[in-house]
């Protein structure tokens, strides 16, 4: 069952519109949330994840509520401040609660919540094998078995964390803005810091594809789905990838939120 918390203010006795979930996503850099039905998400409220307070929540939800909060962190301290400000039912994205997938992974409580929201996203609404690379801080990849079990996958450094790291890191190296660069042998410094990155990612992405192919049951070729902030820059001209799904993650939770509440008919 989700884990239901009752705290205080927050999205009680809203004067507003009332929705069935109110979807949030704590990542690292950025804290995603709307409002959504069994069957769609509405508008998509995007902030720094440094900036999401408890203020910040009542002025985004503003005269609105929702019936039940779906919440995927990775942040802790964040999730803190959910569990402190939300006054409705709340589910907690973990290995814990029914998700619609098996898991077969050794540690299943070090799973990142996003990561399994993805998982579930991919495999209801695309199907299975199917693996989905998410350029997000990190660009994580994760693998769905044919028979639907969430099984591993990849962590590598996120595009922008590599080139804030040079910028950083070195005295003459400026911070660059990701975008497809002009040509692979770049003319000047920035080009030669975009080409890295978005030709050296595309590379990494291929490389890893291949060798996650290889270890799958039956070497059964998966699905490549992509989400995440950088998803259209580097996944677009690979040639790799199915899909390129920015709301996958939300799509995750509001499945989620469709499985665990009673009443709720499960809808893709």
């Amino acid at each position: 069952m989700p884990t239901v918390h009752k705290a205080s203010k927050v999205g009680k006795k809203p004067s507003g519109r009332v929705s069935e979930f109110l979807l949030v996503d704590i990542s690292n850099s950025f804290v995603k949330i709307a409002f959504s039905s069994r069957s769609r998400i509405g508008r998509i409220e995007r902030l720094p994840t440094p900036q999401f307070t408890r203020k910040a929540l009542q002025d985004l939800l503003g005269s609105r509520s929702a019936r039940q909060m779906i919440l995927a962190s990775v942040v802790p301290k964040k999730t803190h401040v959910v569990r402190q400000a939300w006054s409705g039912a709340l589910c907690e994205v973990s290995h814990q609660i029914p998700l619609g997938i098996g898991i077969s992974y050794p540690h299943p409580e070090t799973i990142g919540a996003d990561r399994l929201a993805n998982a579930v996203a991919a495999a209801s609404l695309y199907g299975s094998p199917a693996l989905v690379v998410d350029f997000g801080t990190a660009v994580t990849f994760d693998v769905i078995s044919p028979e639907a079990y969430y099984m591993g996958g990849v962590i590598a450094p996120g595009l922008n964390a590599m080139t804030e790291y040079l910028h950083s890191h070195t005295a003459l190296l400026p911070r660059v803005t990701l975008r497809e660069p002009p040509r692979a042998i770049g003319r000047s410094t920035r080009e030669a810091m975009l080409s890295g990155a978005v030709h050296g990612y595309r590379g990494l992405i291929g490389e890893i594809v291949r060798q996650i192919t290889r270890e799958m049951p039956g070497r059964k070729k998966p699905l490549l789905i992509a989400t995440g902030g950088d998803a259209r820059i580097i996944a677009g001209r690979t040639g790799l990838f199915s899909a390129v799904s920015p709301r996958l993650t939300l799509e995750g939770l509001r499945l989620i939120g469709c499985r665990n509440f009673p009443g709720s008919e499960l809808i893709r």
